[in-house]
């Protein structure tokens, strides 16, 4: 256990070495930010300021764009892959060999990273929309303890995701196209660029049953009062353990499967 808190605080560190990274990604989050609520205000400004669109107001729906740009880089949506990274170097024959459970190091090693980036993407990123805008944050301490909770779960059930798409390079060496296909599913199905129940009644019905709502959108109905709290913690942590048990089977299959370029 050790092993792997020690991991994680490396990883956090590491992270926090790039400072003017982190500083052109909140500039980046700002503008992407102002750009949605933008055409959210201009969307609200055509129906009525004061009519709800799915169950969502104005506010609800500035406090939704403002949360997901603040969560992009803690749940990971745009996709790490130094596992496969090190599958197409050889390295992971190392890490393979090494006395830890290869997939709990990755795991404490993206928990690392995703603590980092509450503290330095998080943060700042929904401070800059409280002070543009009229956000409905949560003025409830325990909505917030809930809300803590299902981003922690989201991050576990993105992590999943994410340590399969990297086991695809077990199988092939070159992963753009999984990359590609990836952005574009999480983007889509997660909510990332629209809320889910702004979706066609077809499209909503398929990510409702898909893990990646529980990736972004089910923290922010969570902090937004959309819906019962305890169900939607339920499936989250459901889909945290469906998919962490996938990732553990697919990983024993990859582990025969390694062939190392070059011999």
């Amino acid at each position: 256990m050790r092993l792997y808190v020690e991991m994680a605080r490396r990883e956090a560190q590491r992270h926090l070495a790039y400072r003017m990274a982190t500083v052109a990604g909140l500039f980046t989050n700002a503008v992407f930010g102002i750009i949605f609520s933008t055409v959210f205000l201009a969307l609200y400004a055509d129906r009525g300021r004061d009519e709800a669109v799915a169950g969502f107001t104005l506010t609800d729906t500035l406090t939704y764009v403002w949360l997901s740009q603040a969560m992009l880089m803690v749940i990971g949506v745009f996709g790490t892959w130094d596992i496969a990274q090190g599958v197409r170097s050889g390295d992971i024959v190392s890490d393979l060999s090494k006395p830890f459970n290869f997939f709990f190091y990755w795991l404490s090693r993206d928990l690392g990273r995703a603590a980092c980036q509450i503290l330095v993407r998080f943060v700042p990123t929904l401070a800059i929309g409280a002070a543009l805008y009229d956000l409905g944050l949560p003025a409830d301490p325990v909505r917030w303890c809930l809300f803590t909770v299902a981003l922690t779960l989201a991050v576990l059930v993105s992590f999943t995701i994410r340590f399969l798409l990297n086991l695809a390079a077990f199988w092939t060496t070159d992963v753009q196209g999984v990359r590609y296909v990836q952005f574009s599913v999480v983007n889509l199905l997660a909510g990332v660029l629209i809320p889910v129940a702004f979706f066609p009644d077809p499209l909503r019905a398929v990510a409702e049953v898909l893990p990646f709502r529980a990736m972004m959108m089910t923290p922010i109905d969570i902090a937004l009062g959309q819906g019962a709290a305890a169900p939607a913690l339920a499936l989250q942590a459901g889909w945290a353990v469906v998919m962490g048990g996938v990732a553990s089977a697919v990983l024993g299959l990859a582990t025969r499967k390694l062939v190392i370029q070059g011999g």
